[in-house]
């Protein structure tokens, strides 16, 4: 899952939303809890990682991953995140009362009022400037997305630049996927959060 699903994901409570959203900048054990988080950031952590691997074994999700072309199949999780989202984004009132602007607003003001890592206080600016929440219903803002990934995250050259295209090849398929897969991803997401913020194990 990318952004805009793990900031749902995580609920309304803000200590685990901003966990979740911290959870591609914040690697290793979790226990002891990094310097300067609180025990509801940690658990927010935790289910940022929990829902990954929920989404890696979940069977819509890997009959997804199969549908990306085998020159990139090796991106496929990353690629089928930000396809994902995009869905989300697309069906946002089935899954969200607020609406999706209001809550990318919300995500935002979250992000600017805490201490971030430094990689995603860099990259806040443009997120807003850009709205990259609300821009994520357009499979061209995906298509963008996923190449500034293979640009600035990838280290070395990869066939992620361009895997825009894979969205139009197996559209009404991807979003079939992705609407087996999300409703699952709340239950599980629910259900972990209500284990409480200060469970302190190891994912």
């Amino acid at each position: 899952m990318n952004y805009l699903a793990h900031a749902l994901l995580a609920g309304a409570d803000e200590d685990l939303r901003l966990g979740g959203l911290l959870g591609d900048f914040v690697k290793g054990p979790l226990v002891p809890a990094p310097r300067g988080l609180s025990a509801a950031v940690v658990h927010g952590l935790r289910l940022h990682r929990r829902i990954d691997s929920f989404a890696d074994t979940h069977p819509a999700f890997v009959r997804s991953r199969l549908r990306i072309s085998a020159e990139r199949r090796r991106y496929s999780g990353i690629i089928i995140d930000m396809f994902y989202d995009h869905f989300l984004a697309v069906h946002w009132a089935r899954f969200a009362q607020q609406p999706l602007e209001s809550f990318a607003a919300g995500v935002y003001a979250l992000l600017e009022r805490r201490p971030l890592p430094e990689r995603l206080a860099q990259i806040l600016p443009r997120m807003r400037q850009e709205n990259w929440l609300t821009s994520y219903r357009q499979p061209a803002a995906v298509g963008r997305a996923l190449d500034q990934i293979a640009v600035h995250r990838l280290r070395r050259s990869s066939r992620l630049g361009g895997a825009g295209c894979e969205l139009a090849v197996h559209y009404g398929e991807f979003e079939r996927d992705f609407l087996e897969f999300f409703p699952a991803a709340m239950v599980f997401a629910e259900s972990f959060r209500a284990v409480g913020q200060g469970a302190v194990r190891e994912p």
